[in-house]
């Protein structure tokens, strides 16, 4: 193995959480904090992403070149801005304090890239992927050409973000005019294997041959077995191009990187390769694909050292106040709104009443914050986060006490009314308009089911500092970001043993695990965690757990010197 002298990176992405509106998912997590822990290496890492129509004017960014593209048979000019990195997102106008690693941040600019400030859109069932792989595929064209046109300073590694960046693997290892960048390193990150950006090869004005007429005849070989899908050959891949035309892969955790080596086997509720295994061993056998979990960011202070009030009565508050915000942008009542506000003025109701009764009994205040057992969840509104809540659930022998339930969502409710009557189950999430309205359903009629159908990140952290428990159920995880912001708040989790949330959490020791051979099996043993985890609360074994989540560290300053030591070198027989 050969080290390569890294002194600047660029990595390319979709999503980026040091820019206000710019992130989505756990990836836009990962660019924000990648580069100032790889400038505690004397390392640069700038960044390239689309500017979405906004960023660039909301940072005040200079303008620092154009760039001319020939897409879809007509000449395209992207403009390309250019900004330090802030250290502060929400610094609008002025950027005020800047990443002192000199990192910067290159967004470019065209009005494909634009969709109501929005970064991905939401598209249609019948052409999936198609207005995102339109605008990624102009994207990862522009950035590619920058690089070839020296636009952009020379970089010693090229790191790609999932499938939306991945063609620019494929201009580098398919087209001729771009093979100079093959003398740059290339890694490749998966942040999630499910979403590979697919779409027709030719036939649709969202396709590769619609894209790039240009390079039609002209791409060499290797694109025979690196472009297109291995489940539909008129189809291209975007993921499979990162994967075959990188040098090395990543994966957000070791546990991930051994999953997807196997096919998905669905009906044992098993999420692997996704099509794509084959690739990937092959790329494992090569010694290319590395499974690095992500990091997270610790200040280390007190846990009681917070900006916002505290306990159910602050956490009731500011989730009136997100509530509020939502609706706001909105030109309908929301009935999920609607639903959760009631059942918060019944909350606040129940609590006043244990107050009076308090102060009758006793003639003192009663502390409620350690009669209340929160049971709490953030996380998208996907298949991956909440398949396993959803099954049908059936009541076992052992415990016919549940056997109303028609979920194991509900089996869960019902377990938390009986060993915690006053115990409610918080879940603050948005995403598929399917599952939201099971979610509505199931919240009219459990009393102890919260369910707040948005995003608002100081509600999120609310909802780390505050909660008993935290419920991280997701049928594949590759990394996991939830986990590991509850257990710094001081929260313990239960989580299914898959990807990251098996490389982060161990059972009975910083928090609990499930496990099940098919999907029926891990609806049930969620439950009977449940329960057992709920017998535990208060004991000398939960504040024991409860002690040893709060002391993990999974620091970017570690990762950052295993992206240097396992990614950002080239193998001898690659040379």
């Amino acid at each position: 193995m050969t080290l390569v002298s890294v002194k600047r990176v660029l990595l390319v992405a979709a999503e980026n959480d040091a820019l206000h509106g710019a992130k989505v998912g756990g990836m836009a997590d990962v660019i924000r904090d990648l580069p100032p822990a790889l400038g505690q290496c004397s390392v640069i890492a700038d960044v390239a992403m689309p500017n979405y129509g906004f960023l660039a004017q909301q940072y005040c960014a200079a303008h620092m070149a154009d760039v001319e593209v020939d897409f879809a048979g007509e000449r395209h000019v992207v403009s390309v801005y250019r900004m330090p990195r802030p250290q502060n997102k929400d610094e609008m106008v002025d950027i005020g304090e800047q990443d002192n690693t000199g990192a910067q941040i290159y967004l470019f600019d065209h009005p494909l890239f634009n969709h109501q400030g929005q970064v991905y859109c939401n598209g249609s069932a019948d052409r999936p992927f198609a207005e995102d792989a339109t605008k990624f595929a102009l994207f990862s064209l522009s950035v590619a050409t920058c690089l070839v046109n020296r636009l952009l300073p020379c970089f010693d590694v090229l790191h790609l973000h999932d499938w939306h960046t991945a063609m620019v693997a494929m201009l580098r290892g398919c087209v001729a005019e771009f093979s100079a960048l093959q003398a740059m390193p290339c890694v490749f990150t998966i942040h999630n294997l499910a979403l590979q950006g697919i779409r027709p090869f030719s036939g649709d004005d969202s396709s590769f041959a619609h894209w790039f007429p240009q390079y039609m005849d002209k791409l060499n070989a290797v694109a025979d077995v690196s472009l297109f899908d291995p489940r539909y050959n008129n189809c291209i891949n975007p993921m499979r191009m990162g994967i075959v035309l990188s040098d090395k892969v990543h994966l957000v955790s070791p546990s991930y990187a051994r999953e997807v080596l196997m096919p998905s086997d669905y009906h044992k509720g098993f999420f692997g390769g996704e099509g794509l295994e084959l690739d990937l061993a092959t790329k494992a056998q090569q010694g290319n694909v590395v499974g690095i979990i992500n990091g997270c960011v610790y200040d280390d202070k007190p846990l009681n050292d917070v900006d916002h009030q505290t306990g159910y009565a602050g956490l009731l508050h500011q989730a009136e106040n997100a509530i509020i915000k939502w609706q706001a942008k909105a030109n309908n009542v929301s009935v999920l709104d609607t639903i959760a506000l009631t059942r918060m003025s019944q909350y606040k109701h129940a609590v006043l009443a244990e107050h009076q009764r308090s102060l009758e009994v006793n003639s003192q205040t009663f502390d409620d914050d350690k009669q209340r057992f929160l049971l709490t969840s953030v996380g998208r509104l996907t298949e991956q986060k909440v398949l396993i809540l959803l099954q049908p659930y059936s009541a076992t022998q052992i415990d016919k006490s549940l056997s109303s339930a028609k979920t194991v969502l509900e089996a869960v409710l019902e377990s938390l009314k009986r060993q915690q009557p006053n115990g409610v189950f918080m879940l603050l999430g948005s995403g598929d308009l399917h599952i939201a309205k099971v979610l509505q359903a199931t919240a009219a009629r459990y009393d102890n089911f919260l369910f707040l159908h948005g995003y608002d990140e100081a509600l999120s952290e609310q909802l780390y500092q505050s909660g008993s428990l935290f419920l991280m159920p997701s049928s594949f995880e590759p990394c996991g970001i939830s986990q590991m912001l509850a257990m710094r708040a001081g929260q313990p989790c239960l989580v299914h043993g898959v990807g990251g949330l098996n490389d982060t959490i161990t059972d009975n020791v910083s928090g609990w695990v499930f496990n099940g051979e098919t999907l029926a099996a891990q609806g049930q043993a969620l439950v009977e965690r449940v329960n057992q985890v709920l017998e535990l609360y208060g004991s000398d074994t939960w504040q024991q757990v409860k002690h040893n989540a709060a002391k993990q560290r999974f620091s970017w300053d570690n990762v950052a010197k295993q992206y240097l030591a396992k990614l950002y070198v080239a193998n001898d027989n690659d040379q």
